[in-house]
């Protein structure tokens, strides 16, 4: 008997009859032999609704009330889909993700999983139920507290599980038919990929991919657990998400595509230290302020230092919602660093193209930058690793950015590929 975890995001679980549809497959793989933990996401925009609610009610809301209310969401569809099930004729009991064993750190709003202890999932599958499991959400032994895993964290949620209980595979369940060349609402003709490594999801999910968040990717890839990204909404097989050094799949030898897909982020911003001293120890300095506001750093350009001056600029890229307070930080250490002038830029894109055969094909920087000239785009900052190439650009400029370039390596499909529902988170 094998045990399988499946999770569903909020377009899967939007409303009754999404749910009953969720329920009949999850009944349906019940009834073919598995034992079955489901981890299950707000319905629908529940969790943008709630913050909204939040605003109204107070301009900055209490973090430890604020996982409080947001946590009500996936509550609300645990239950709804044990209630589901059990009219279907199958036994399902709902948990909390405190419940459920899922300790985390203390931080509310960010909290990250340090243990899982399932022992009530493992009792419930023994007696023969399904077991449902509210995503995003956990316990935190050092507060005492309900805590949230962040954006994405019903992923999380999924994974932790999955390898807690050492399941077979770990089941996303989204509104595409798996993980594409691209988005398919930027680039209708973008194809779907029967399997994916690891590494490159996790370059994927980094740069902007949206249908595995990074921190569910790393996860998995740290615990061996085997991912399985499908749609709800068909019966498509979907993309599995494989570790490289186990094989692909397929049980055969494939050769590696130079190019896996494309990726784009439009919420980023650029910050430009201006006028540093070109002299050791300042640009650690800078990262060391940086670093103390817990953002997530990308992309690092340095400009060659002026030789009248000595001086030199140090460019990055964050997540936009933490740069305000990335410039609030520098701003405080101005004197102690010695930068000249600060420069906050909130209207780029960051896209990226990710391939493990990169690795072996010389001419795709030359390809990429030729397709982006040929089509009038400015680049304003470049970054590469072994498997991927990032660029920035104008945030308007950036769905055409990713068309461009997903023609440009020859990803276009002949028909247009199918998206059931919305956003999937």
């Amino acid at each position: 008997m094998a045990l399988i975890v499946q999770k569903y995001g909020g377009s899967s679980v939007a409303d009754a009859e999404s749910i009953k549809r969720v329920a009949k497959r999850i009944v349906e793989t019940r009834r073919a032999g598995n034992e079955v933990v489901v981890a299950v996401s707000a319905m629908g925009d529940t969790t943008d609704e709630l913050l909204d609610l939040a605003s109204e009610v107070t301009p900055i809301p209490a973090p430890r009330e604020l996982d409080m209310l947001l946590t009500a969401g996936e509550r609300i569809s645990m239950a709804l889909l044990a209630m589901t099930i059990k009219g279907m004729g199958a036994d399902a009991l709902s948990f909390t993700g405190s419940q459920a064993g899922m300790i985390t750190t203390a931080e509310h709003g960010s909290a990250k999983i340090v243990d899982v202890t399932p022992g009530r999932i493992r009792e419930a599958l023994d007696q023969g139920s399904i077991a449902i499991v509210a995503g995003f959400q956990g316990f935190s032994r050092d507060s005492r507290d309900i805590t949230t895993l962040g954006r994405g964290g019903s992923d999380t949620t999924a994974v932790a599980l999955a390898a807690a209980l050492n399941a077979e595979v770990c089941e996303i369940y989204t509104d595409v038919d798996g993980i594409f060349t691209t988005d398919p609402r930027i680039v209708p003709l973008a194809q779907k990929i029967d399997a994916v490594s690891a590494e490159e999801m996790l370059e994927l999910a980094a740069a902007g991919a949206k249908v595995l968040h990074l921190r569910a990717v790393e996860y998995a890839r740290r615990h061996g657990v085997v991912l399985h990204v499908r749609s709800s909404f068909s019966s498509e097989e979907g993309t599995i998400v494989y570790d490289p050094a186990k094989g692909h799949p397929k049980g055969e030898q494939v050769e590696e595509p130079i190019i896996t897909g494309i990726a784009a982020e439009k919420n980023e911003a650029k910050i430009t230290v201006g006028g540093v001293p070109d002299v050791p120890g300042v640009a650690a300095h800078i990262f060391e302020v940086v670093a103390k506001t817990n953002a997530n750093i990308d992309i690092i350009v340095q400009n060659v230092s002026a030789a009248d001056t000595n001086r030199t600029d140090i460019s990055f890229t964050v997540p936009a919602a933490e740069g305000r307070r990335v410039i609030e930080a520098l701003e405080r250490e101005r004197d102690n660093l010695e930068f000249e002038t600060l420069q906050y830029d909130d209207q780029i894109a960051k896209v990226a193209v990710v391939g493990a055969g990169m690795r072996t094909s010389s001419g795709v920087s030359a390809q990429l930058f030729r397709a982006l000239y040929d089509a009038g785009i400015n680049i304003e900052m470049i970054s590469t690793s072994e498997i991927r190439i990032s660029v920035v650009t104008r945030a308007d400029l950036m769905e055409k950015v990713v068309q461009v370039l997903h023609t440009a390596f020859g990803l276009d499909a002949e028909t247009e590929a199918t998206v059931y529902a919305g956003t999937g988170r």
